[in-house]
């Protein structure tokens, strides 16, 4: 059965040092016909379960714990018994949307999460938060970013729990040496690659945000 990517979009809003902003998300798939893993349960837990379908829901993967990507979370595995996975840097943020109830279990850098052919390394990226992991599968050529590297440069730093030098050290030091064909497929907007964004990093130091 040969693994694959869908991407599903939600909607919601996004609140962090008093102020909320409306977004939209991407929701990851990654399995087969018979299994599957969810990278950041965005929004709506109905409009995933629905993609989901009747294949098995192993696990729900957190890029960081930001609520617009960990908001339906407990309600999609509570309806799916899969188990919610986060690094631990990040619980302090986790403990803001959801105050009473934990992850299931910690992602630690150098794990492969595994489903339906699919082995997501995971890849600590501090910076956007403490805690953001990205999900790099070298089989199928892509790396999933959460909100660490997009189209154009790297996520927002510019409120609590985040850090623009971090991030730098995080994407050059963990992202641009993988191979410039790898896909990045973010956490909003459209995706790119490795050796779309490598040629920049300058660019942004300079910038510096």
């Amino acid at each position: 059965m040969t693994t694959r990517i869908e991407r599903l979009v939600t909607s919601g809003q996004f609140s962090l040092d008093g102020g909320t902003w409306d977004v939209d998300n991407n929701v990851w798939l990654v399995g087969d016909d018979h299994e599957v893993v969810v990278i950041d349960a965005a929004h709506d837990a109905d409009a995933i379960a629905e993609a989901v379908g009747d294949r098995r829901l192993t696990a729900i993967v957190c890029t960081h714990a930001h609520n617009d990507h960990i908001d339906a979370a407990p309600a999609l595995a509570e309806r799916t018994g899969a188990t919610i996975w986060l690094h631990p840097d990040d619980l302090s943020l986790w403990k803001q949307t959801h105050p009473d109830r934990d992850p299931d279990a910690h992602l630690l850098d150098g794990q492969v999460i595994e489903a339906a052919g699919a082995d997501l390394r995971v890849l600590h990226t501090p910076g956007h938060a403490p805690g953001a992991v990205c999900l790099y599968d070298p089989g199928l050529a892509t790396v999933f970013t959460g909100d660490t590297l997009f189209k154009g440069g790297p996520g927002a730093t510019g409120r609590s729990f985040s850090h623009f030098p971090t991030i730098v050290d995080s994407i050059r030091d963990r992202l641009l040496t993988l191979p410039p064909e790898t896909k990045v497929l973010t956490g909003h907007g459209d995706g790119t690659t490795i050796g779309a964004e490598a040629p920049h990093l300058q660019e942004w130091i300079a910038r510096g945000h």
